[in-house]
């Protein structure tokens, strides 16, 4: 399906929900909502679903305006975060339920679609169960089979793994990427996590406080985010983020003993600008050296978490608060004073108001 919205936008009595935004959907790929909470994402995809209307704008599904037209008419299916499945029902009958609905299939093409399917999402063991005896994970990739099976146009997922353990979101994130790798469906996909996002690929749209901030490829959106707040959307850990002043040489000044020359690259991009804020993901720093032009800072531990196979260390160095994501486990004890060590060119350039002068993947472009 190709889904269009046109100037959509939707308010509450004076309290504005989502503000006017056009785009256009990729259609047969995974489309990405990121945001935080209350950044706008359900509000967006209820739109989509036809389960509200906007308050201005129009939304065209395959060439056709669909504005105001409720959701029972349109060809699209929809997964909520919670496990929504007819509990009276078993597993089977809420798979086949969308298909009987439809009335169009016989009970013996019923069964092989729905055995298919449930074979797909490995639950064809609980396809006797109701919904009460099954896991979590279980009741989700029920939910997740019965609006497979309609073979919708359009498939809205909110959240659909935000209930679920760790590793079960691991594993059903991996196989919803692998389900819709057909092109056949055009998938909408909420999230909260950046990097649920890079795993899943295909196109983001980024949204903070109703507003779209930035549209297009996955990666390409991350790499090139176009402002300090889609960067900040789009970082998990936090994106380390200092102020700095730029003098006449192409030198940053960022703290008291902290000065970063730029590279041409750099100092093309930022040409006429003063005062700017230098941008460092969190997994950009490090603790060894691995080239001479690394640059190095001292900086205090202020704290440091295992997670996993990696560790997250807090610094500070002055007024500046820095997080670098190592790989492995790194004991380091509060107080001390470490060496930090960062690649110039990986670091991200804002203006004073917030908008992107330099991107790492514009290095030496």
């Amino acid at each position: 399906m190709r889904l269009e919205l046109q100037g959509v936008s939707k308010k509450l009595g004076a309290e504005t929900h989502l503000y006017p935004l056009t785009v256009a959907l990729e259609p047969g790929a995974i489309n990405i909502i990121l945001g935080a909470t209350l950044a706008g994402k359900t509000t967006l995809m209820r739109l989509m679903a036809g389960l509200d209307k906007p308050s201005e704008g129009k939304i065209i599904a395959d060439g056709v305006d669909v504005t105001g037209v409720p959701v029972r008419e349109r060809n699209l299916a929809m997964v909520y975060q919670q496990f929504i499945n007819y509990p009276s029902l078993t597993v089977f009958e809420n798979i086949a339920s969308p298909l009987r609905i439809a009335g169009q299939l016989s009970e013996e093409l019923i069964r092989t679609r729905v055995n298919a399917m449930a074979e797909r999402l490995h639950i064809s063991a609980f396809l006797d169960r109701h919904p009460a005896a099954l896991s979590g994970g279980q009741q989700q990739r029920t939910a997740l089979a019965r609006a497979l099976i309609k073979e919708a146009g359009l498939l809205l997922l909110d959240e659909p793994l935000v209930n679920l353990d760790y590793k079960l979101r691991e594993e059903l994130r991996s196989e919803l990427t692998e389900l819709f790798s057909s092109g056949k469906t055009t998938v909408v996909y909420a999230t909260t996590e950046p990097l649920e996002a890079l795993q899943l690929g295909g196109h983001t749209l980024v949204m903070h406080e109703g507003r779209l901030l930035q549209h297009g490829n996955t990666l390409s959106v991350f790499n090139a985010p176009n402002s300090l707040q889609t960067a900040r959307t789009f970082s998990d850990p936090p994106i380390n983020l200092m102020p700095a002043k730029l003098d006449a040489n192409g030198v940053a000044t960022i703290a008291e003993g902290m000065h970063l020359p730029l590279s041409s690259s750099q100092r093309a991009c930022v040409a006429g600008h003063h005062d700017v804020v230098l941008g460092l993901r969190a997994h950009s720093l490090r603790l060894s050296s691995e080239q001479r032009s690394d640059f190095a800072l001292k900086a205090s531990v202020d704290l440091a978490e295992i997670s996993g196979s990696e560790t997250y260390v807090h610094f500070h160095h002055g007024g500046i608060s820095l997080v670098a994501q190592l790989s492995g486990v790194h004991q380091l004890e509060i107080g001390v004073t470490a060496t930090l060590y960062f690649y110039p060119e990986d670091v991200f350039i804002f203006d004073h108001d917030g908008a992107l002068l330099f991107a790492p993947s514009q290095a030496g472009a």
